[in-house]
């Protein structure tokens, strides 16, 4: 057991109290002198050229202040990952999500009947909705100035010899696995309130992921209005959620900037339910084609994997998550020769944006389903198959990621022994397992994988931090406060964590990645270090003693068994201050892991560690109806040091629950490009009274680089859910579901059809 005297402790949430009490502000809750309320209208169609937009009647509907079309944004103002989408379209839509025109009015009422008054003539035109139709060079083009419907981005990569590896291969298996459209479904709806100053300087409050890179996005909006040299402010609200949802800007954002500019008021724009379920993004949907191979003994020689990814009508994150894709195709599990080629394409279906896990559940499923199916085939249990195809410490993988620590020999042995321990003949029961590997150290996909901290400590030993470092609702706030009053000496309720400001946090490039704990963590880490440098100088000098001699411990600076050599830390501090000349202890730390991005050749070590962990899972199959009961769930996670074992073990059971969800019954419906279960009733979220028995196995495995050892845990507990539940399905029933989610229909159809064949 770590000695440490903050770090390790199950504290609960920092604020907690505050949001059970209702005295926590979001979006929701921001209410301005002056304020007006926008609205979006949306396209009829997934498919059309936009002939003529009449807003007359709108604009003379008393209590609108403000109409605008595609004709009122700047040619500049565009969003996404190409910037080709600008917040509201001229000219022709592509997707029923996309924006053709925005109100702002005195009230939401007013705004809503002023929507209805806008007249739009279109011409329909032939819509694309499966994207491996829209790779046919016959198909209609969703961007004419496009030469195909597919993307020009270079998803591929080969490492050894494939081909040389299948002709050595004993065993092969290949299959074709399927996943679909699944959304965050924050409790929080998504919205903005934005306001100009007599100077034009820009005042946006958003629930955003990213306050830094969002900052930089509506600089770039207003030098597009002509607004040049101008400040942005983001003050981020308490987030209701947000699992990857907020890593983008979005057309309401940038809608309420110009609203506002235009009516020279506040603006407020809030989705409610329907608009959260059909104007943002969802988990990118994909096809996967995987091959894999082993030698008689079971060594893992060769991974093949082609995808078609639906990339929706327009480019935003979605569009980059095979870069992280190849996290668990190239490095889970010791393979040598690996080849994968992604495509994503084009369809008029709504577009994609990163969410919990960004690409690795999809692939993971595939992998790890495909490994169940390689370890029957060769004759090998499927839980030693994988122990001997484990990672290890030190390894390099054929992507060139450097493995640190690795714990995933000890979740292996774990999980057997728990799903052992209740093992049974009971028919239609069987047992799944499955493994990740995560990024657990930063993940460099732009150029700055950093995070800034500012620390200020007071005469009385009470200290905030100023953190780039986003909290939505993970914990981010206990983690920093706990690294911080560890280093220090004091306790977390000495400990103020400030992240929801622009103007006064630096810089961080966004809660993504599972990298919070690890690198604004280390943010704090290094502020605090300089701090507690300064508090030993301090107490060398008025205790008469070695610096290095001293010790900074529940709010005390002393010398271990020298009862005389003692002082509270903020006695220390004032004499500090008030000492000729005076002081007052401020320290600030940018840190910006040594990991690298991505080459041409997508090598490179782009996290500083992985996490590692393995998911049991005890299923009983009806087979009448095909519904699937999860018995028992088994969770255990390589995290390096747990700064916080009770947050983490909710990160755990949120992370397989929202899994299961994504295994058994989550899909945004589409006909024809249009979402048709928009709603909490018929969207078949998996909830707290669907929750099953799940034990989470926490293992420390300390990490040289991350603060005080500690790896990031946010998103790997959705990972593996999805291919532990479809090989705990095979093992009771002997069908195999390949594509997501996996209902009782698709099992009873299976169930049905293996009852046909004939027995060998």
């Amino acid at each position: 057991m770590s000695n440490y005297n903050v770090v390790g402790k199950r504290i609960p949430k920092l604020d907690a109290a505050q949001k059970a009490m209702g005295r926590a502000e979001y979006i929701q809750d921001i209410k301005l002198p002056g304020m007006l309320y926008g609205k979006i209208l949306y396209s009829k169609y997934a498919h059309a050229k936009i002939i003529k937009i009449d807003i007359s009647k709108a604009k003379a509907l008393p209590g609108v202040h403000a109409v605008l079309t595609g004709n009122d944004v700047p040619e500049k103002m565009k969003m996404g990952f190409y910037k080709d989408n600008p917040p509201i379209k001229k000219g022709k839509v592509c997707s029923f999500r996309d924006e053709v025109a925005a109100v702002a009015a005195k009230t939401p009422e007013i705004a809503k009947k002023a929507l209805g008054l806008i007249e739009i003539e279109y011409e329909e035109l032939e819509g694309i909705f499966d994207p491996e139709k829209a790779m046919e060079k016959e198909s209609p083009l969703v961007h004419e100035h496009s030469k195909s419907n597919v993307l020009n981005l270079p998803w591929k990569l080969h490492y050894g010899d494939v081909e040389k590896a299948q002709e050595e291969a004993a065993f092969v298996v290949e299959d074709r696995f399927t996943t679909t459209w699944v959304t965050h479904c924050c409790m929080g709806t998504s919205g903005a309130v934005a306001l100009f100053d007599a100077s034009d300087n820009l005042t946006i409050y958003t629930n955003t992921q990213i306050p830094s890179l969002a900052q930089k996005d509506f600089l770039e909006s207003l030098k597009a209005m002509g607004l040049k040299n101008k400040r942005v402010r983001v003050i981020k609200p308490i987030i209701g959620g947000g699992f990857g949802s907020k890593l983008d800007t979005y057309a309401y954002e940038h809608i309420a900037i110009l609203l506002a500019h235009k009516c020279r008021k506040p603006v407020k724009l809030i989705f409610d339910r329907m608009e959260e379920f059909t104007a943002t993004s969802t988990r990118q949907p994909a096809i996967i084609d995987i091959k894999q191979g082993c030698d008689k003994d079971g060594k893992l020689l060769f991974r093949d994997i082609k995808m078609i990814l639906d990339n929706g009508a327009h480019t935003s994150w979605g569009a980059t998550t095979p870069s992280v894709m190849m996290m668990p195709i190239t490095s889970l599990y010791r393979v040598d020769n690996v080849r994968y080629d992604a495509k994503c394409v084009y369809t008029n279906n709504t577009y994609s944006q990163a969410m919990r896990g960004y690409g690795n559940p999809q692939a993971t499923f595939a992998i790890e389903s495909s490994i169940d199916m390689l370890a029957e085939k060769a004759g090998i249990d499927p839980i030693e198959f994988r122990r001997i195809n484990r990672n290890h410490p030190g390894d390099i993988t054929p992507q060139g990621f450097k493995i640190t620590t690795c714990g995933m020999d000890l979740c292996l042995d774990t999980v057997e022994k728990e799903l052992r321990k209740t093992a049974s003949n009971e028919k239609s029961v069987g047992i799944g397992i499955a493994s990740l590997i995560h990024v657990g150290g930063g993940a460099r996909i732009y150029k700055s994988d950093g995070c800034g901290a500012i620390l200020k400590i007071d005469d009385y030993g009470k200290v905030d931090v100023f953190t780039g470092g986003t909290d939505m609702g993970q914990g981010l706030d206990n983690i920093t406060a706990q690294i911080v009053a560890e280093e220090l000496g004091l306790l977390v309720e000495d400990i103020n964590v400030v992240h929801s400001d622009t103007d006064v946090c630096p810089w961080d490039v966004g809660a993504h990645a599972s990298r919070s704990t690890f690198v604004a963590g280390n943010a704090a880490l290094g502020a605090a270090k300089k701090v507690k440098a300064k508090l030993l100088e301090f107490g060398s000098e008025i205790l008469d003693t070695p610096a290095e001699s001293l010790v900074l411990r529940d709010r005390l600076i002393f010398v271990p068994n020298d009862p005389e050599k003692s002082m509270p830390i903020d006695k220390l501090l004032r004499k500090a201050h008030f000492s000729p000349g005076g002081t007052m202890l401020m320290a600030d730390h940018f840190y910006d892991p040594a990991n690298e991005n991505l080459g041409k050749d997508f090598k490179g070590n782009m996290s500083m560690t992985y996490t590692f962990g393995v998911h049991g899972v005890r299923v009983k199959v009806d087979e009448e109806t095909g519904k699937v009961q999860v018995l028992e769930y088994v969770a255990a996670h390589d995290v390096g040091q747990a700064i916080n074992p009770l947050l983490l073990e909710g990160q755990v059971y949120g992370g397989v629950v929202m899994g299961l969800g994504y295994a058994l019954s989550e899909e945004v419906v589409h006909q024809n490009g249009k979402n048709m279960n928009a709603n909490f009733r018929d969207y078949k979220l998996f909830t707290a009274k669907d929750a099953v028995k799940i034990t989470a196995y926490v293992f420390e495995t300390p990490d040289e680089e991350g603060p005080f050892g500690a790896k990031g845990i946010g998103e790997p507990g959705c990972v593996p859910t999805a291919p532990a539940i479809a090989n705990a399905i095979y093992d009771a029933v002997g069908v195999r579901i390949t594509n997501l989610p996996i209902t009782p229909e698709k099992v009873l159809a299976a169930i049905k059809e293996k009852k046909k064949r004939p027995l060998n």
